[in-house]
């Protein structure tokens, strides 16, 4: 929803009144009008945390964004958090068989490891995977809020997010200690559940969560063509924050982050494809962070400091034997200050600086019969932005960044953003510029497998891209529309050919329009749509694949009998597209895959204010269909359970 705040009266300020900024002193960013009413209740806006490098209000961001709240898991009942992610425009989800397969996550396009994933300010992209994010093993337990940022976002955030950003913040401890958890069970043995501990007292907050999925699975190679083996899957995944403020103006969080999981999975035979095998995988993912943040000036100046670790292991099995081992790590370093100014003469004009420092340390190590490596990349980064408002109107934003690479050219980055509003319509315009380098991963650089061998003489991606849309709020603001067209360009896309990575000679060009819609035509009755053309092609003129043309998605959710009951009805339609066959010797060709069409089905009954009854069954008309060629995803499941809270 648009969320839209009262216009103030008696405004007219001339352009040429800005002039004088000689006035200006330092004020807290919270200071009201003094022509106000004290007894005027204040509405306070919704806020992005992604969009820029501070928490903005939703009305300020020119970027376009989608929010989703734990309301919407849990009337969803996701378990998996790319599930979701199916539902939002602009992005693309293809998992490799059922659930617990590779599971890749590209925005308006861009290749998996150009969309950067944060989870409680962690960075957790793998560096031994491609610096991209398995979206297989993430859990959907106890999450507040998912953000997806979409366009170039290098100069807020690096290397990896040349396509978006996928920002994931789990709940914080609130309250009276409690002790809340759910359990469910389904068909194929599948079984999921999860406990947490939460509570906060004057001072210091606190959460702990366990939680665990399990399943005996489908299939990953597709069952229609032949493999009735049965891949299963179990995911065990605990995580706890801590939050204190030993001063009034000093608040420390600590966030730790452990998962250790198994998927069974099949080979892929040049010239078959997908094919039942006893081959599997095991792994763990440790993520932890610590973080200062000191408020000065009541406020006005505010420094962050902050130190994360990342470590993806994971090994691949065959008849239970280990074939091989990938280990990636991650060290970062950040320091960020933030400076809020407001000109006395000028009420209406507020200005916000940053200024944030950040070193890591990427590491993959690998081990197989055929060959191994170990190799580091340093990088040192400088971010500048400067955030404007005018008339409580109109928002503009401005961001540089400096990146200094061990192994390649320092690289410099830049976006631009501006949102306007019509308060009395319910309208806001908003517009974002950015570019975007993506530099080889240690992967492609030097990798190896029994097929594939790196290539160090890669250069970097380099990315440009512009969107411009409208958010428009309807019928007393019970509904909004969103459209957004966006261009990007990528040149020296780095492209796998089966054997090597390469870069492809010249520019990458891609175009959509995303279409979002949220309507409550009548209390407790919600719909939320979404629609994506998206038309993607590499420097040659071949169409990208595993980006569909089209895709759309519909979710209608009606609660009933004074709250105590819920029915949800969720649709994801995705259109045809493309993706790559190997043949005997692995040469390449193109495939189509078909489109198809997913129904879930999800209710819930509350039996008293601490027990709830939910089922939901997945894939209600047990649809066919695959999202990487040859491979299958799961079938229709039905799940039941209870979910209580003390």
């Amino acid at each position: 929803m648009l969320h839209i705040r009262p216009r103030p009266q008696g405004r007219c300020l001339p352009l040429p009144a800005l002039l004088p900024l000689a006035a200006l002193v330092a004020l807290p960013a919270a200071a009201q009008d003094e022509a106000g009413s004290e007894a005027d209740p204040i509405t306070l806006d919704p806020i992005v945390l992604t969009a820029n490098r501070v928490p903005t209000p939703e009305r300020e961001v020119g970027s376009a964004v989608t929010i989703i709240g734990a309301e919407e898991l849990e009337e969803r009942q996701v378990r998996v958090v790319s599930d979701v992610l199916r539902s939002v425009p602009g992005v693309s989800v293809n998992r490799t068989g059922t659930i617990g397969g590779l599971t890749q996550v590209r925005l308006r396009g861009s290749e998996g490891n150009q969309t950067l994933v944060i989870i409680d300010g962690i960075e957790v992209n793998d560096p031994a995977s491609g610096s991209e994010f398995d979206f297989a093993h993430l859990l959907a337990q106890d999450i507040a809020r998912i953000e997806v940022l979409r366009g170039p976002q290098s100069a807020l955030y690096g290397s990896d997010a040349v396509g978006g950003v996928i920002n994931i913040i789990t709940r914080k401890g609130e309250g009276a200690p409690s002790v809340s958890g759910e359990i469910e069970g389904g068909t194929r043995a599948s079984f999921s559940g999860h406990a947490t501990l939460s509570g906060a007292t004057e001072g210091f907050d606190y959460l702990a969560s366990i939680g665990t999925l399990r399943t005996e699975g489908f299939s990953s190679a597709a069952e229609w063509l032949g493999n009735p083996e049965r891949d299963g899957y179990r995911n065990t995944t605990s995580f706890a924050k801590l939050g204190f403020d030993p001063l009034s103006n000093l608040r420390i969080d600590l966030v730790g982050r452990w998962t250790d999981f198994r998927a069974e999975s099949d080979d892929f035979i040049g010239g078959i494809g997908a094919t039942d095998a006893p081959s599997a995988s095991d792994g763990r993912q440790l993520f932890g962070r610590a973080q200062a943040r000191l408020d000065l000036f009541e406020g006005r100046w505010q420094n962050t400091f902050g130190v994360s670790r990342t470590q993806h292991q994971l090994n691949y099995l065959a008849d239970g034997a280990v074939t091989s081992r990938y280990e990636g790590n991650k060290t970062k370093l950040d320091w960020q200050s933030t400076l809020a100014l407001r000109a006395t003469a000028l009420p209406e004009v507020s200005h916000r600086i940053t200024f944030a420092l950040e070193y890591e340390e990427d590491e993959a190590t690998s081990e197989s019969a055929w060959s191994s490596f170990d190799r580091s990349i340093g990088q040192t980064g400088m971010v500048g932005e400067y955030q404007l408002g005018l008339w409580d109107d109109l928002f503009l934003t401005a961001s540089v960044r400096q990146d200094m690479n061990d192994l390649f050219g320092d690289a410099t980055t830049w976006r631009t953003t501006a949102a306007y509003t019509f308060d009395a319509t319910g309208t806001k315009l908003r517009a974002s510029y950015g570019t975007g380098v993506k530099n080889p991963t240690l992967f492609e650089l030097y990798g190896y497998t029994d097929t594939y061998q790196g290539n160090p003489d890669l250069d970097p991606e380099t990315a440009r891209g512009w969107d411009m849309g409208i958010d428009q709020a309807f019928w007393q603001d019970r509904g909004t529309l969103s459209v957004t067209y966006f261009n990007q360009r990528i040149t020296d896309l780095i492209q796998g050919t089966g054997e090597t990575s390469v870069n492809v000679a010249g520019t990458s060009a891609i175009e959509g329009v995303e279409l979002g819609l949220a309507l409550e035509p009548v209390d407790a009755l919600t719909f939320r749509a979404s629609y994506t053309w998206m038309n993607g092609e590499d420097a040659t003129g071949a169409e990208l694949v595993r980006r569909p043309r089209h895709s759309a998605s519909l979710d209608v959710n009606y609660r009933f009998l004074s709250g105590k009951a819920n029915v949800n009805l969720g649709l994801v339609w995705n259109g045809a597209q493309k993706d790559w066959a190997y043949d005997a010797a692995y040469t390449r060709s193109v495939v189509s895959l078909d489109s198809y069409t997913l129904v879930n089905l999800a209710a819930a009954y509350k039996v008293s204010e601490a027990a709830e009854l939910f089922a939901r069954v997945e894939n209600l008309f047990d649809t066919e269909y695959e999202e990487v060629y040859t491979y299958g995803g799961a079938g229709r499941t039905a799940y039941a359970g209870l979910r209580v809270a003390f």
